[in-house]
């Protein structure tokens, strides 16, 4: 059974991390207010660069799983999702805070971690409701 929610919500998802991943890649001007020399602001740079390349890369992954319409890979799929949100959100909690230079952000992103690995879980609840009623 092909749900629309899904598409729906792989298509927010892309559209997030392809904004994203490309606001990383050719606006980094703010994080190289972080670097004390140049060698560190080149290396902040590239970090966010390559960063932003594997988010848009995760945006295209996420645009091309929208057009599946197994009911049991999105099920799964969804289910990878929100475990993976929630364990960035863990890891930000314990690693990201510890750095000083990180350490403002990180709740703000852990919480964005947590309201995106939230939205994957209320897919799966209401798919679980159209199955079983």
């Amino acid at each position: 059974m092909w749900c629309g929610g899904f598409f729906l919500m792989c298509m927010i998802h892309s559209a997030v991390a392809l904004i994203s991943g490309g606001l990383m890649m050719f606006y980094t001007d703010e994080a190289l207010a972080v670097g004390s020399t140049a060698h560190d602001r080149l290396l902040i740079r590239t970090s966010e660069s390559f960063s932003g390349l594997l988010l848009s890369g995760v945006g295209v992954v996420l645009f091309m799983v929208a057009f599946v319409k197994d009911g049991q890979f999105q099920s799964f799929f969804a289910k990878g999702c929100a475990g993976l949100h929630v364990a960035v959100a863990i890891w930000r909690f314990c690693c990201q805070r510890e750095v000083e230079v990180l350490a403002g952000d990180w709740l703000r992103l852990a919480g964005g971690d947590i309201a995106l690995g939230a939205s994957w879980v209320l897919f799966l609840v209401h798919s679980w409701t159209d199955t079983y009623d």
